[in-house]
């Protein structure tokens, strides 16, 4: 135990400069660690600047990871610390834009984004933010607003200091102008920025550079694409900057430049997602052993006469927890794997998008769960008899769900049998408040028709089936089926319906990427209070 108030600053501040020495050696599982001790010990002196600081660095190390949700729930513990301090709000919900425009919530992150200009206590301090805004507009195809503020950033007299964010903006700016259609006047600055992050040796910021032109001469010179897109290969492997390694990798893949170039996308996408897993997890370990080593102290302060049973509980919760996370990682596991073996290549995004929303539905739907399970053996007796069958209910309730996750994607029956089953997973949706329709599913000659094109109806039609039953409220939901040289299906309920804008975040945009990677399309018509229908047409 520390002895006095300044040795605990000085321990505090000692672990503080240990984690960030451990971050520019690139070391993020220590670096986290020692923030997150650092933190603890700011906490017992009600260091709120510190505690704050320490864990905005906490969640930047969990974004350089790809752990987006995490690092959002520890920018969540930050809030009640800030207080006054706006560089500490402006950090916040520029970190808040950057993980929601990583997980494509792109009004989210412009949301979160203005909160941080608003913040911002001087025009320079504001750039990033406004890049950081156009750089999301890119990505909604709203290209006239991102050239409006990248134009506007230019021209802030202060901005001109600053040549490496002043390339990045031209680079974006000119980008914007290609995709609008401006073709000559996008080439002019991309080449721009190029020569003046060469000129400064911004290696580093060359790689989106060469990317942006890689992209640009794709439709007019391949040779001068893959030129492009093989330095920018280069530079991101010197760097070790994985994304953009792929992003690279991506476009020769699209140019045909070779397989070798499709088999490093996929040793490279295969080995990232193993590593940021594994940072997931540890980081989750490392907190989640911190607070535990934390309770344990203030129980063995408070109550030293039940010593054995605080470490009895202890136990138990970890051999739990434990128990738990191994059953969820060998679901995982075996999702994961089964996407993976698919061997088209252009179903890998297809393949990520599922994995995502997997992990998402697993988050979202057994994170409560686990942990009011975990609290449950906290603080009740467990040799209690009512208790144990308490407990027996919680973990029974926790495996339905995961059972239920499991079902929505085992593998495909795609033989003589496929019509029954479709008609059989579609019909599961009855229920006393919901009646399923479906006409016309044996017109359809389902042997005519190809393997992959019948399992993505299959998972399209069930991702249509679980957003009714969870946002829809709908009565009546039909299903219909059509053919000539094409395949119609029609879907229309009367449910609740929703803004058009709202469609990606209830998870529809995997659902067009699915049935645009077998040539199909797909539209969504919906008003709220009208109903959702949906309209797939395909070729067989």
């Amino acid at each position: 135990m520390l002895l006095n108030s300044d040795t605990n600053v000085k321990e505090a501040v000692k672990l503080q400069q240990k984690a960030t020495e451990e971050f520019k050696k690139s070391n993020y599982n220590s670096s986290f660690y020692y923030f997150n001790k650092s933190k603890i010990a700011f906490e017992h002196l009600k260091d709120s600047a510190n505690v704050t600081y320490n864990l905005i660095q906490m969640a930047n190390i969990q974004q350089i990871n790809g752990d987006y949700y995490g690092s959002k729930e520890t920018l969540t513990e930050a809030l009640p610390y800030v207080k006054n301090d706006y560089n500490f709000k402006c950090a916040i919900n520029n970190f808040f834009g950057i993980a929601d425009k990583e997980l494509a919530i792109y009004d989210d992150a412009i949301f979160y984004y203005n909160q941080a200009i608003k913040d911002s206590k001087d025009q320079l301090t504001k750039q990033s933010p406004l890049n950081n805004i156009a750089v999301v507009y890119i990505k909604q195809k709203k290209y006239d607003e991102a050239i409006t503020i990248l134009e506007r950033i230019l021209k802030t007299k202060e901005f001109d200091r600053f040549e490496k964010s002043k390339a990045r903006v031209i680079d974006n700016l000119g980008f914007a102008y290609f995709k609008k259609g401006s073709n000559e006047k996008g080439l002019q600055l991309m080449q721009e920025s190029l020569k003046l992050r060469n000129q400064i040796s911004d290696s580093y910021g060359s790689i989106e550079s060469y990317t942006h032109l890689a992209e640009y001469y794709s439709k007019t010179d391949i040779t001068k694409s893959n030129e492009y897109a093989k330095k920018a290969y280069a530079i991101a492997t010197q760097f070790n900057s994985v994304d953009e390694r792929l992003k690279a990798l991506s476009l020769l893949i699209s140019n045909n430049a070779g397989l070798q170039y499709a088999q490093n996308y996929l040793s490279i996408n295969d080995s990232i997602i193993k590593i940021r897993n594994n940072f997931k997890n540890k980081f989750a370990k490392i907190k989640y052993d911190s607070k535990k080593e934390k309770d344990e102290n203030q129980k063995l302060r408070l109550k030293n006469a039940e010593n054995q049973l605080s470490i009895q509980r202890a136990q138990y919760q970890q051999y739990l927890f434990i128990t738990i996370s191994l059953f969820l990682a060998v679901l995982i596991f075996y999702l994961i794997k089964y996407y993976r073996n698919k061997n088209r290549t252009e179903k890998i995004k297809t393949a990520y998008d599922t994995e995502t929303r997997i992990a998402k539905d697993i988050h979202d739907e057994l994170a409560n769960d686990v942990f009011n399970t975990i609290t449950f053996t906290q603080t009740q007796l467990l040799t209690a008899e009512n208790n144990k069958e308490t407990l027996l209910q919680k973990l029974n309730h926790i495996y339905t769900r995961v059972r239920g996750i499991s079902r929505e994607n085992n593998d495909i029956d795609t033989g003589i049998n496929y019509s029954d089953n479709l008609k059989e997973m579609l019909s599961t949706y009855n229920s006393d408040n919901t009646n399923v329709l479906i006409n016309g599913i044996e017109k359809i000659s389902w042997e005519l028709i190809e393997e992959l094109k019948k399992i993505t109806i299959h998972r399209v039609l069930q991702e249509l089936m679980v957003n009714m039953k969870k946002h829809s409220e709908a009565s009546v939901v039909v299903l219909k089926f059509e053919t000539d040289n094409k395949i119609f299906i029609s879907y229309s309920d009367n449910g609740k319906g929703c803004e058009k804008s709202t469609i990606i975040k209830n998870g529809l945009q995997n659902m067009e990427n699915r049935i645009l990677a077998i040539k199909g399309t797909i539209t969504f018509e919906t008003e709220p209070n009208k109903g959702f229908k949906v309209k797939i047409t395909m070729p067989k």
